[in-house]
Protein backbone atom coordinates (compact mmCIF):
# COMPACT_ATOMS: atom_id res chain seq x y z
CA UNK A 1 0.00 0.00 0.00
CA UNK A 2 3.05 2.40 0.30
CA UNK A 3 2.81 2.84 -3.80
CA UNK A 4 -0.66 3.83 -3.21
CA UNK A 5 0.17 7.47 -3.78
CA UNK A 6 2.82 7.04 -6.88
CA UNK A 7 -0.50 4.78 -8.87
CA UNK A 8 -3.40 7.74 -7.63
CA UNK A 9 -0.54 10.26 -9.34
CA UNK A 10 -0.27 8.54 -12.06
CA UNK A 11 -4.02 7.64 -12.59
CA UNK A 12 -4.50 11.50 -12.18
CA UNK A 13 -2.03 12.23 -14.20
CA UNK A 14 -3.12 9.90 -17.33
CA UNK A 15 -6.85 11.19 -16.96
CA UNK A 16 -5.48 14.88 -17.36
CA UNK A 17 -3.42 13.98 -20.73
CA UNK A 18 -6.25 11.97 -22.17
CA UNK A 19 -8.88 14.84 -21.18
CA UNK A 20 -6.70 17.34 -22.84
CA UNK A 21 -6.27 14.78 -26.34
CA UNK A 22 -9.84 14.53 -26.49
CA UNK A 23 -11.09 17.82 -25.93
CA UNK A 24 -8.78 19.49 -28.38
CA UNK A 25 -6.46 21.10 -25.83
CA UNK A 26 -2.85 21.55 -26.61
CA UNK A 27 0.16 22.22 -24.08
CA UNK A 28 2.83 25.23 -25.69
CA UNK A 29 5.72 22.90 -24.12
CA UNK A 30 5.52 25.38 -21.22
CA UNK A 31 2.77 23.13 -19.44
CA UNK A 32 0.03 25.96 -20.63
CA UNK A 33 -3.06 24.31 -21.80
CA UNK A 34 -4.34 26.08 -25.12
CA UNK A 35 -7.76 25.26 -26.20
CA UNK A 36 -7.69 25.67 -29.76
CA UNK A 37 -11.06 23.82 -30.97
CA UNK A 38 -14.78 25.15 -30.99
CA UNK A 39 -17.97 25.07 -32.69
CA UNK A 40 -19.30 27.79 -34.49
CA UNK A 41 -22.95 27.11 -35.65
CA UNK A 42 -22.51 23.76 -37.58
CA UNK A 43 -18.53 24.00 -37.93
CA UNK A 44 -15.97 22.69 -36.39
CA UNK A 45 -12.89 25.68 -36.11
CA UNK A 46 -9.40 24.99 -35.33
CA UNK A 47 -7.25 27.85 -34.79
CA UNK A 48 -3.92 27.45 -35.63
CA UNK A 49 -0.95 30.39 -34.92
CA UNK A 50 1.56 30.64 -37.49
CA UNK A 51 4.46 32.52 -36.81
CA UNK A 52 7.91 30.90 -36.07
CA UNK A 53 6.15 27.78 -36.78
CA UNK A 54 2.95 26.59 -35.99
CA UNK A 55 1.16 26.37 -32.71
CA UNK A 56 -0.05 24.00 -31.76
CA UNK A 57 1.58 21.62 -34.14
CA UNK A 58 -0.74 18.91 -32.67
CA UNK A 59 -4.60 19.32 -32.67
CA UNK A 60 -7.64 16.37 -31.84
CA UNK A 61 -10.66 17.15 -33.34
CA UNK A 62 -14.08 15.35 -33.66
CA UNK A 63 -14.01 13.27 -37.08
CA UNK A 64 -17.03 13.60 -39.68
CA UNK A 65 -18.05 17.19 -38.98
CA UNK A 66 -17.84 20.17 -41.32
CA UNK A 67 -14.25 21.65 -40.41
CA UNK A 68 -12.35 24.97 -40.41
CA UNK A 69 -8.99 25.85 -39.87
CA UNK A 70 -8.61 29.10 -39.05
CA UNK A 71 -4.79 29.94 -39.98
CA UNK A 72 -3.93 33.57 -37.95
CA UNK A 73 -0.89 35.56 -38.90
CA UNK A 74 0.28 38.26 -36.98
CA UNK A 75 3.75 39.89 -37.73
CA UNK A 76 4.71 36.65 -39.46
CA UNK A 77 7.54 37.08 -42.52
CA UNK A 78 8.93 33.87 -41.72
CA UNK A 79 8.76 30.96 -43.78
CA UNK A 80 5.04 29.26 -41.96
CA UNK A 81 3.47 31.97 -44.15
CA UNK A 82 3.93 29.95 -47.03
CA UNK A 83 1.71 27.14 -46.39
CA UNK A 84 0.79 24.22 -48.18
CA UNK A 85 -2.01 21.27 -46.92
CA UNK A 86 -1.43 18.47 -49.35
CA UNK A 87 -4.42 16.61 -49.03
CA UNK A 88 -6.60 19.51 -49.34
CA UNK A 89 -4.58 20.76 -52.32
CA UNK A 90 -4.19 23.76 -50.49
CA UNK A 91 -0.81 26.34 -50.69
CA UNK A 92 -0.82 29.72 -50.08
CA UNK A 93 1.43 32.36 -48.74
CA UNK A 94 -0.64 33.81 -46.07
CA UNK A 95 -1.20 37.96 -45.67
CA UNK A 96 1.65 39.16 -43.31
CA UNK A 97 -1.44 39.82 -40.60
CA UNK A 98 -4.84 38.26 -40.65
CA UNK A 99 -6.57 35.29 -40.88
CA UNK A 100 -7.17 32.54 -43.54
CA UNK A 101 -9.85 29.99 -43.42
CA UNK A 102 -9.79 26.72 -45.15
CA UNK A 103 -12.55 24.59 -45.81
CA UNK A 104 -11.93 21.09 -44.28
CA UNK A 105 -14.56 18.86 -46.27
CA UNK A 106 -16.19 16.06 -43.95
CA UNK A 107 -14.77 13.48 -46.28
CA UNK A 108 -11.53 15.03 -45.62
CA UNK A 109 -11.99 15.19 -41.29
CA UNK A 110 -10.68 11.73 -41.09
CA UNK A 111 -7.50 10.08 -39.78
CA UNK A 112 -4.80 12.93 -39.77
CA UNK A 113 -4.61 16.15 -41.58
CA UNK A 114 -0.97 17.11 -42.48
CA UNK A 115 0.14 20.82 -42.84
CA UNK A 116 3.10 22.40 -43.71
CA UNK A 117 5.22 25.69 -44.64
CA UNK A 118 6.49 24.87 -47.99
CA UNK A 119 10.31 24.67 -47.03
CA UNK A 120 9.18 21.73 -45.00
CA UNK A 121 10.81 23.01 -41.80
CA UNK A 122 7.50 24.28 -40.08
CA UNK A 123 4.59 21.59 -39.79
CA UNK A 124 1.44 21.39 -37.84
CA UNK A 125 -1.23 17.74 -37.59
CA UNK A 126 -5.01 17.68 -36.98
CA UNK A 127 -6.04 14.09 -35.65
CA UNK A 128 -9.68 13.56 -36.17
CA UNK A 129 -11.22 11.25 -33.92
Amino acid sequence: MKNLPIVLSVLVAALVIGGAIVFGQKSDGSGQVVQNVSMEGEKQIIEIDAKGGYFPKLTTAKAGVPTVVRLKTSGTYDCSSAVTIPSLGFRKNLDATGITEVEVPIHVAQGTLEGTCTMGMYSFSVRFI
